[in-house]
């Protein structure tokens, strides 16, 4: 049997089930089943088969299906949340619940699982049992045990419920009492009963209701107790249980501030336990979240109650952050949760918003801070704690801060903060203090790097880099070496060091001992010896050096025995070397290589992402590049002007075969894993280059379908809705391509499809190209002819009149994808009320399109006009108002030899002429009558079908007579 077979037998239990026939529709999957379906067929009619058997209320089968459902595909959301509802049924709770864990986490923004987990944890709570001695409860409000335990138990009522309010407050209050008391219980410790309640604790507070209840039940003093154990699994369920509680509630995040003290929810940052660190940030930011909401709302908590001025918590908050970066005995992952915060607390999220304040404040109040960070070194040892990523997250804080001052004066006054804390470092310090300067102008020349070249203009400090190259201690060296790098390319001021950095650096790399200084010193030698880019012409080294420090460079990064930090700096030589194709072609050839360096990208050495995703961007040639123009060549070799040349392998035949190696290697799963990074190493630049690679990936058609199988399609939905302009176009574009050559609600199944939505309606604005242009119209096309939710969001998102607008686009290509798109959109009641509006040329431009020569824009506009009749019959007597030619047209469209014109024509005609005998009377007396009737005699099809029923709503109006059609 074929494929069709098994597509056709599911599309008719897909209609049974419609109607409400299950047994018919089980059978009809049972049929396809047997057919020899593929693993994702089978998936599905397992899953379809599932949703019969839950309709039927045999839930054990319906159970055992979506199992099946499950095992050829893991990530199939539907058929977990089948298999919850079927456990649900079944009373095996704590599965259902797992199942609904995994859908929320697939799907995020999925109103119906989250409503479906709240509601199986009600469930839950209720069978905790009453485990305590029973006892009066003296806290106010509250009634005896004893008179609690004589009302039934009851969930949390759902929305609208009619639970007396009086017997659901006791009921939640005594669970959230007989929780606390399990999880203070010393004699509970480790126990399984503790771990549930915790679980539940944490259930109970994502629901406002629930969050409210432990709020007013002395909840925060009792999560006090639970953070004051010390014991990581009760700090994670106090932390869980306080995010529930603060989220989006500006005056339960004051209360708890001023319960808990912000020192002391800050101080859990510094923690030595990663996971309890990871949490108290969580905590931080929904606590900065719901504050600074409150800023904007003019001090109104959730609830409406007016509380004091948040802008002063606000700045408790931050100030109690920027003390946590110098304290010494924080831990290094804490001391980076801090400055993670910072990042996204403090700069301006959009420039448009004049208010800098903020920023201002942080930089007098702490700049000094963030710069003693960005100082430290990772070996030996300093004061201050510090990790692989410390450093870069300093830089990219301080790149914020100076990326939001407004004027000259704010930029100045930041200059002379910085240079003033270096200068109190390098003067009278000795060498401890010169180390700390340099190190901190490094970190300035990798952030902020015009502060960076004036620091390094700075009397003496130049020279102590210099000096320092020299120095017989490896750590000494190392800071020199990595001054140099950073300077290298981003001092305007010392061109010398490209004229003489060359000789320095060779020196360290041939008579170094320590590969942490000839990796250094090499990656040095790859930044200078890539100043030319990609011009050919434009050589810095002689013949062949290039591609040998390529292979110590892979050589390098291939070392498992070197540390992670180290073999980061030989990705960043490869990032520089492989402007040169020569270096991309051995690069892509070499499998170990390519295999260490995606291992390296999922390390939680964050700081080498930028360099991976900049080494494949010049793999994938994904920069931006444009033909010269031959005129413009010719006059500047005439002119004795340096004309750039484009490397012989960098033409097109061979970026593909590129590509095709780089993606057998497993690309997308690394960049994947890459764009889920949450470090804030993951910038916007970072992002624009993975979205560059993403395209290139996607070029070709023919390897979509790897890019989708590895996750390409989820990872790109973030990088087309945050970054820079050119990234969300670029990743915006990619999913485009994606979504025009594969099936959309297998590449972003569940709600992710209705995510790709936004970014293809930005690729329709006139600063996009015609082909994002193209592109897009195309992708639209296919989402609007899947179902009516989506032509909703379509529309949401004010698509229609661009739509409309490159309907009349001179390209022929793009008014033909518009007019296709506007067909699938007219589907919709709003869009059809648009063409049935009053003095508007919509129908008349769809009636002069079904005439043209272009037959695939005729038969757009053609099934358009199809569509419109047939929804809204008062359109057929409007057709012949428009144009005069109409009757040619529709003639045109019957005589054409395509038969799907012709069918469309039908149909068209068809619609008139059971809309009013009038045009019917005038349709017969033309030409048409002739030829319906030799239409109608033709060879058996939805076309002759069509013409006999226009002959024969004639008959019946009495404009022919019955054997007249024999004529």
């Amino acid at each position: 049997m074929t494929a069709s077979s098994v597509e056709q037998l599911r599309k008719d239990g897909n209609e049974l089930f419609k109607c409400g026939d299950y047994e018919g529709a089980l059978t009809a999957y049972t049929q396809a089943l047997g057919l020899g379906a593929t693993p994702q067929d089978q998936a599905i009619l397992h899953r379809n088969r599932a949703a019969c058997h839950l309709k039927l209320e045999d839930y054990d089968k319906a159970e055992t299906e979506a199992s099946k459902a499950i095992e050829k595909d893991g990530g199939d959301v539907k058929a977990l949340y089948r298999r919850s509802q079927a456990l649900e049924k079944l009373g095996r709770l704590d599965q259902a619940v797992l199942d609904l864990q995994r859908c929320v986490s697939l799907e995020p923004k999925n109103r119906v699982f989250q409503e479906a987990l709240r509601n199986i944890g009600g469930q839950i709570q209720e069978k905790v049992p009453p485990l305590l001695p029973k006892r009066e409860v003296t806290q106010r409000g509250k009634q005896p045990r004893e008179a609690q335990e004589k009302l039934p138990s009851e969930s949390l009522p759902a929305r609208g419920s009619l639970v007396p309010a009086v017997r659901y407050m006791s009921s939640t209050d005594a669970k959230v009492e007989q929780m606390f008391q399990i999880l203070l219980d010393p004699q509970e410790k480790g126990t399984e009963k503790k771990q549930k309640a915790s679980q539940n604790l944490v259930v109970l507070a994502r629901e406002d209701a629930g969050a409210e209840k432990i709020f007013r039940s002395n909840g925060v003093q009792l999560l006090q107790r639970l953070l004051d154990t010390g014991e990581t699994d009760l700090m994670l369920a106090a932390l869980r249980t306080l995010v529930g509680i603060c989220s989006e509630h500006q005056s339960r995040t004051v209360a708890t501030l001023s319960v808990l003290g912000t020192r002391r929810v800050v101080s859990i940052l510094g923690v030595e336990n990663q996971a309890v660190s990871l949490a108290a940030c969580h905590l931080l930011q929904v606590m900065f979240d719901a504050l600074k909401e409150g800023v904007k709302k003019g001090f109104r908590g959730k609830e409406g109650a007016i509380i004091v001025d948040p802008s002063r918590e606000l700045k408790v908050l931050i100030s109690n952050l920027l003390e946590l970066l110098t304290e010494v005995g924080v831990s290094g992952q804490g001391r980076d949760n801090a400055l993670t915060l910072l990042i996204k607390m403090v700069p301006r999220k959009s420039f448009k918003d004049p208010n800098n304040s903020l920023t201002l404040w942080v930089i007098d109040q702490g700049l000094k801070k963030i710069l003693e960070v960005g100082g430290s070194v990772l070996e030996p040892p300093g004061e201050l704690r510090v990790t692989a990523n410390s450093r870069m997250s300093a830089s990219i804080l301080l790149s914020k801060l100076f990326d939001d001052l407004k004027c000259d004066a704010e930029r100045e006054n930041f200059h002379r903060l910085c240079e003033n804390y270096i200068k109190s470092w390098f003067e009278d310090q000795g060498m401890a203090g010169k180390l700390r300067a340099i190190q901190t102008v490094s970190c300035l020349l990798q952030g902020p790097c015009d502060a960076g070249n004036r620091a390094l203009e700075l009397n003496g400090v130049m020279e102590s880099v210099i000096a320092l190259c020299a120095s017989e201690r490896e750590e000494e060296q190392l800071v020199a070496v990595e001054a140099l790098i950073h300077a290298a390319g981003k001092a305007k001021r010392a061109s010398f060091i490209t004229a003489n950095g060359v000789s320095l650096l060779k020196d360290l790399y041939k008579r170094s001992e320590k590969d942490s200084i000839r990796i250094r010193a090499l990656v040095g030698l790859c930044k200078l010896g890539s100043a030319g880019g990609t011009d050919f012409s434009m050589k810095q080294f002689a013949e062949g050096s290039t591609l040998k420090l390529a292979k110590q460079c892979r050589k390098w990064l291939c070392n498992e025995q070197i540390d992670a930090g180290t073999r980061r700096w030989a990705v960043e030589g490869l990032a520089y070397l492989t402007f040169d194709a020569d270096v991309k072609e051995e690069f892509v050839e070499d499998e170990a290589a390519l295999k260490a360096l995606f291992q390296l990208s999922r390390a939680e050495e964050r700081s080498v992402l930028f360099a991976v995703a900049s080494a494949l961007v010049n793999c994938t040639n994904s920069y931006d590049y444009e033909e010269p123009d031959p005129k413009m060549v010719e006059l500047a070799k005439y002119a004795k002007q340096h004309v750039p040349e484009q490397h012989p392998k960098d033409k097109q035949s061979f970026v593909r075969a590129r590509v095709k190696k780089l993606l057998a290697a497993g690309v997308v799963s690394a960049m994947t894993c890459m764009v889920k990074t949450e470090s804030p190493v993951l910038t916007n630049s970072c992002r624009e280059l993975l979205s560059r690679v993403f395209l290139a990936l996607v070029e070709e058609a023919e390897d979509r379908g790897t890019v989708v199988a590895q996750g390409g399609g989820k990872a790109l939905l973030p990088l087309a809705l945050e970054g820079t302009d050119v990234g969300q176009t670029k990743a915006a574009q990619a999913l485009a391509k994606l979504t025009i050559t594969s099936n959309p609600e297998m590449t972003f199944p569940g709600e992710r499809i209705y995510e790709v939505v936004r970014p293809l309606v930005s690729l329709l604005h006139l600063n996009c190209s015609g082909l994002q242009n193209f592109e897009a119209l195309m992708a639209l096309t296919n989402l609007a002819g899947i179902s009516e939710r989506l032509r909703q969001k379509i529309l949401k998102e004010k698509a229609v009149p661009m739509v409309e607008g490159y309907m009349f686009e001179e390209h022929e290509m793009i008014r033909r994808a518009a007019t296709e798109c506007m067909c699938n959109l007219a589907m919709s009641q709003e869009v059809q009320d648009l063409f049935e509006a009053e003095g508007n040329d919509r129908l008349k431009l769809l009636v002069l399109y079904s005439g043209e020569d272009d037959e695939l824009l005729r038969r757009a506009a053609a099934g358009g006009l199809a569509m419109l009749t047939s929804m809204r019959p008062s359109l057929c007597s409007r057709i012949p108002q428009v144009t005069t030619h109409w009757l040619e047209i529709l003639q045109a469209l019957l005589l054409s030899p395509s038969q799907e014109l012709q069918h469309r024509g039908a149909v068209v005609v068809l619609n008139m002429v059971e809309a009013s005998r009038e045009i019917a009377s005038t349709l017969m007396e033309s030409e048409m009558l002739e030829i319906l009737s030799v239409l109608a005699k033709s060879k058996e099809g939805p076309v002759t079908t069509a013409a006999a029923a226009c002959l024969g709503k004639a008959v019946e109006y009495g404009l022919i007579k019955p054997n007249q059609d024999g004529e």
